[in-house]
């Protein structure tokens, strides 16, 4: 996607990978998660589009951070005011927009990781009450904290598996290493297969005289006669 085409949100999506846990225990342990999955990557590995149009991990970090900037704020909309209007925004233009470049991985991991502590921290000292509050989203309607809650700690998991496969696939140059190298083996094998001049067979000066007795020609070196008939 590029700056300008929000993506569609889709809140059973994020329902169905959070899977029943309590949300904000997940999201909680959200940081340490993405932490363990990334601990050891170098960052020249993680700043690395798999794709035209397709964000890096680093580029996933930033929009998780910046996504709980905003998350924070509708929190507190929403906990403290009557049906507030939530804004959406465009996801695509932050990451693109914000100089995630001149950030390290770690650091949009750090600043993801402090924020989520403070949100966490909000929700754990409202009321049970304030669950039901809700807000006026531009795009998706009304929504309560606790709708709020699940999609957004599903949100994690989504991004966090997409992580995981991101980490899975093999670098676009060892991929294109591996390529070129099977190229290889498999020309040389072609060679030693059928370019190399074949031997004379054994019997060779045989053949030729039993030809002349024939009158027949000899079987040229390394071809075999053909049958009778």
């Amino acid at each position: 996607m590029t700056a300008g085409n929000p993506g569609p949100v889709l809140p059973d999506r994020y329902a169905a990978a959070l899977g029943g846990n309590d949300p904000i225990e997940s999201m909680r342990k959200a940081p340490k998660r993405l932490k363990k999955l990334l601990k050891g990557v170098p960052e020249k590995r993680l700043k690395a589009r798999p794709a035209a149009g397709k964000w890096s991990i680093k580029q996933i970090l930033a929009h998780m951070a910046d996504g709980e900037v905003m998350l924070g704020s509708r929190f507190r909309l929403v906990a403290a005011m009557d049906r507030p209007p939530l804004l959406g925004y465009d996801q695509d233009a932050f990451v693109e927009r914000l100089e995630v470049d001149k950030a390290r991985a770690d650091e949009l991991l750090q600043d993801f990781a402090a924020v989520r502590k403070a949100n966490v921290r909000l929700l754990e000292r409202l009321p049970p009450g304030a669950l039901a509050r809700v807000g006026l989203h531009s795009e998706r309607g009304e929504e309560s904290l606790a709708d709020m809650l699940v999609m957004y700690a599903g949100h994690d998991r989504v991004h966090e598996e997409q992580v995981e496969r991101l980490l899975a696939r093999r670098p676009a140059k060892a991929e294109r290493q591996a390529a070129e190298k099977a190229a290889k083996k498999g020309a040389k094998q072609s060679t030693a297969a059928g370019g190399e001049p074949a031997r004379a067979p054994k019997g060779g000066g045989k053949g030729k005289r039993a030809a002349r007795k024939s009158g027949k020609p000899a079987p040229a070196a390394g071809e075999r006669p053909s049958a009778a008939g």
